[in-house]
């Protein structure tokens, strides 16, 4: 099968989808991991294969950081190679409900400084096999607190 640009655009922008769901999908976001997959997880050790995955993204599905989703502003898609990078912001919100099954010091410590809304910026670079799945996602963010900020505010 040849994977195409199309292709790998598609199947970016219906991972990010299944992140953005009203009730986020994990399963759905698992079904385009390839068997062999490996996720680096911005500091994290590298998880390899769909149960480490999994057991990466289960606290984000379960609310544990709030409703999170993700915003990409640029896609760029090498088909030749089957690779793909997108940059996002991701978006917390730990406000009312959105906050109640979040970690107690996150959610008191984004409303006090963030008013329970905040964001920060990231890249992921994707790997692809031969079928148009995924074998690798590389996480690049900065997850230190200066570098976060209230949802909304430009940088620089």
């Amino acid at each position: 099968m040849t994977v195409t640009s199309t292709d790998l655009e598609r199947t970016i922008d219906a991972f990010v989808a299944a992140f953005n769901e009203p009730e986020p999908d994990l399963e759905r976001v698992m079904s385009f991991f390839a068997e062999d997959a490996r996720y680096l997880p911005g500091r994290a050790p590298e998880r390899r294969g769909p149960a480490e995955i999994r057991a990466e993204f289960a606290p984000q599905f379960a609310g544990r950081y709030g409703a999170m989703t993700f915003d990409v502003y640029d896609k760029v898609i090498d088909a030749e190679r089957r690779r793909a990078t997108i940059r996002w912001a991701c978006r917390l919100d730990l406000s009312g409900a959105h906050g109640r099954r979040a970690m107690p010091v996150l959610r008191w410590f984004a409303r006090l400084r963030f008013g329970g809304r905040l964001q920060w910026h990231g890249l992921d670079v994707f790997h692809f096999d031969a079928d148009g799945r995924i074998t690798g996602k590389y996480t690049y963010a900065t997850f230190r607190l200066p570098l976060m900020q209230r949802d909304g505010q430009r940088i620089g």
